[in-house]
């Protein structure tokens, strides 16, 4: 082996191990016979590293194509419950391969993890808490810190010897400072927030929200302590929260990624895409029911679009802010009232700043003040009703029990653009005498 090569060879380690983040991006940018041959010369450890910053599609389509010994050692050096959704998305006789690859130890706590819904706590907890008896010194607990120097532990849970019931949390900051002799029940904090391991995601990001953790305690339903969620798939799943949110506004599916297949995609989005058909027709059919009105003045058809693209905008603003409310857990359903009136007294206000502007400009443009008064008007119930509507629709949602952001965009745009039509075509109706 040249001098170049044992360089080359050595930069890349010094590059895996210090830069695992930007080792992933470059990753992710590469070929997937070029990935494969980076991730097959770094070390199990430091390649893990890299897979577990990957995207799930990108990272189950390299260990797709490893060997099967050689995605069971990155698995296994991996934190579990990522190695658990990546081991998912094998095919299922190569997830049987590479199961039998792994260390019998490494196999049973994924298989445990697997159990568990997908998005649940179990599904995202370390099944490898640190948990020690009571009467565990801190010098000897601080030795079997040692031991684990793989894990990042942040605190140490102390369990009943008996039920393996959590009975409270020492801070490594206290154990560190502690006196070698000084017993754990001693220097244990009860537990100030615990999950249970079926509770979803949701419920997961409002105790990370509302405690801050460094790391959540995971008990199943007779208070036994069986995993940890750490802080970093705390966050992770407070990231996934907020832009799966995103992503069920416009009706497209939580689970799906940029890089899912396309017969994915389409069973997941085309069907909120046909009920948006539909009230794209009862929208259209408002707008037939006034036909008389106008063939008569064809320019209420040049300034429809602009009353439905202000409410609509309006609507919009509304619901974002609503819906981060109640994700952030900010407010409450009893609070709807108070809310819905603050968001029409907002969309009241704007509309009236904005049909001033709109009415003024449309009487330059068509010298006729019945036209500026139509669409002053409208613009002020529209945007009106807008604001209530945005602020009405995740509310409703939630009192149903579904997520408020499962396509309330879709709602709301039915609901702006009925009220946009039916109001700028009624009041010209009304007053078509001045046009």
């Amino acid at each position: 082996m040249s001098a170049g090569t044992v360089a080359r060879d050595e930069l890349l380690r010094h590059y895996l191990a210090r830069h695992p983040l930007e080792a992933a991006r470059g990753v992710e940018t590469l070929e997937l016979t070029e990935a494969l041959e980076v991730l097959g010369e770094a070390e199990p450890g430091r390649a893990a590293r890299i897979l577990e910053r990957l995207t799930e599609d990108r990272a189950g389509r390299l260990l797709a194509g490893m060997a099967p010994e050689r995605a069971a050692a990155l698995l296994a050096a991996a934190d579990p419950s990522r190695s658990s959704g990546l081991l998912a998305h094998l095919g299922p006789e190569q997830r049987v391969v590479v199961g039998r690859a792994l260390p019998p130890e490494v196999a049973s706590e994924l298989d445990e993890l697997m159990r568990y819904p997908e998005d649940s706590a179990g599904s995202l907890m370390d099944p490898r808490p640190m948990a020690l008896h009571p009467e565990t010194r801190a010098g000897e607990a601080l030795q079997r810190l040692r031991q684990r120097k793989d894990v990042p532990i942040h605190v140490v849970f102390v369990v009943d010897p008996e039920r393996k019931t959590l009975t409270g949390v020492v801070p490594l900051r206290e154990l560190a400072t502690a006196e070698p002799d000084s017993r754990l029940q001693a220097l244990a904090f009860p537990a100030p927030a615990v999950v249970q391991a079926f509770s979803n995601r949701e419920e997961v990001v409002e105790i990370l929200t509302d405690a801050r953790l460094p790391a959540l305690p995971v008990i199943d339903v007779n208070g036994r302590l069986v995993g940890v969620i750490r802080h970093a798939a705390l966050v992770e799943a407070a990231r996934e929260e907020a832009t799966a949110d995103l992503q069920t506004m416009v009706g497209a599916s939580r689970e799906e990624r940029a890089l899912s297949p396309v017969s994915f995609a389409v069973k997941k989005r085309l069907p909120w895409l046909q009920v948006n058909l539909g009230t794209a027709f009862l929208a259209a059919s408002v707008v037939s029911l006034f036909e008389e009105t106008i063939a008569r003045n064809t320019a209420l058809a040049v300034l429809l679009p602009v009353v439905a693209g202000q409410s609509g905008n309006t609507g919009s603003q509304a619901l974002a802010v609503v819906i981060r409310a109640l994700a952030l857990r900010e407010v409450r359903l009893r609070q709807w009232l108070g809310i819905c009136i603050k968001e029409a007294n907002v969309g009241l206000i704007n509309g009236v700043a904005v049909a001033v502007v709109c009415a003024v400009a449309t009487f330059l443009w068509s010298r006729s003040m019945g036209l500026a008064l139509v669409i002053g008007a409208s613009m002020i119930i529209s945007m009106t009703i807008a604001g209530l509507s945005g602020a009405a629709v995740p509310m409703v949602l939630s009192a149903l029990g579904q997520d408020p952001a499962q396509s309330s965009s879709i709602v709301l745009t039915t609901v702006t653009d009925v009220v946009g039509f039916l109001s700028f075509l009624g009041i010209a109706t009304l007053l078509s005498a001045m046009l």
